[in-house]
């Protein structure tokens, strides 16, 4: 009689043996490295910008109406684009920015419905202050692989990135949207 599946089984290794050996489950899905990732680098940022009262997205729309980096007198919707959130979250987002001083609104002359975004002086400063710590919190996640790899990396996730935008676009033109819901889930 052969033996049954049971006594063919291993007993199971110990929690310890486990971990120096086996790689967790998340290893091997895109989506679950993508979030633990994002976790890091939302963390890290926090530290560096709650001290000034910022948080990650706000500093991110800062980055992108800088003149430094980024491309002031540009619209709300625009903006949205940018940092790819809706336009409400958009809305809030400059309002906050407003109420902090760090961020005003113009009319704009060709379309007085809209208003063009800019840094305050007291915005552009407090970014030209933070830049410098952000970019060494940068280096710094990307210290534990080395410099070749640090632009490999960045190199294949500007692609994921750009091609799944491309293709979000083409489904847009098809007419596939994807519902609130599945937006909150990904």
């Amino acid at each position: 009689m052969p033996p049954s599946t049971s006594s063919l089984r291993a007993a199971p290794a110990p929690a310890s043996a486990l971990s120096r050996t086996a790689e967790p489950p998340w290893h091997g899905i895109p989506t679950a490295i993508a979030r633990r990732f994002h976790q890091v680098c939302v963390a890290r940022t926090s530290e560096l910008m709650s001290p000034v009262g910022l948080t990650p997205l706000q500093y991110g729309a800062m980055l992108h109406l800088s003149k430094t980096t980024g491309l002031p007198g540009i619209e709300q919707n625009s903006l949205a684009e940018r940092i790819n959130v809706d336009r409400n979250t958009a809305s809030l987002l400059v309002e906050q920015l407003v109420k902090k001083g760090l961020l005003e609104r113009q009319v704009n002359r060709a379309d007085r419905r809209s208003r063009l975004l800019s840094l305050t002086a007291k915005g552009e400063a407090l970014y030209a202050r933070l830049r410098p710590p952000h970019a060494a919190l940068n280096r710094d996640l990307l210290a534990p692989i080395t410099p070749q790899e640090q632009r490999l990396l960045m190199v294949l996730l500007v692609r994921v990135v750009e091609g799944n935008l491309i293709q979000e676009h083409r489904n847009v033109k098809k007419g596939i949207r994807r519902s609130r819901r599945q937006n909150a889930n990904s």
